[in-house]
């Protein structure tokens, strides 16, 4: 049940993370550049979103380089919450809810995926700790 859960957590993640990367990848991150601008980061941080939403949550839903595509993801949620969401990092909606609980919910899940590894269920016989 356990390896069940990890590929649960993965499949989660990235499956819902992915699909942010494909909108971006067909109509361009010009939004991200504008907001990192905004935020007052270099522009260029913009590009790492296919990196952080296609590539890092294709390789978590396969399994491979789990550690690593979770820590990716979480670095780019972290960075895409401090541009665009700084100010409402402790601010709760009408409902009682935080404002980025959302973000949170991604960071938290991927850095879960990041320490727990991948399980059995996953594509490949990798071995060593940033692998397994």
């Amino acid at each position: 049940m356990e390896n069940l859960g990890k590929l649960l957590l993965r499949v989660s993640v990235a499956g819902l993370m992915l699909p942010h990367g494909i909108h971006k990848l067909i109509h361009g991150i010009g939004g991200v550049k504008y907001v990192l601008g905004q935020a007052g980061m270099p522009q260029f941080l913009s590009y790492g979103v296919y990196v952080g939403e296609i590539v890092a949550p294709i390789l978590m839903i396969l399994g491979l380089y789990t550690r690593v595509s979770g820590l990716l993801i979480s670095f780019t949620i972290l960075v895409a919450t401090a541009a665009a969401h700084a100010h409402e990092i402790f601010k709760f909606t009408e409902y009682g809810g935080l404002v980025v609980e959302l973000n949170a919910l991604y960071i938290f899940g991927a850095l879960a995926a990041a320490l727990i590894g991948p399980g059995k269920f996953r594509f490949g016989n990798q071995r060593g700790f940033w692998k397994e």
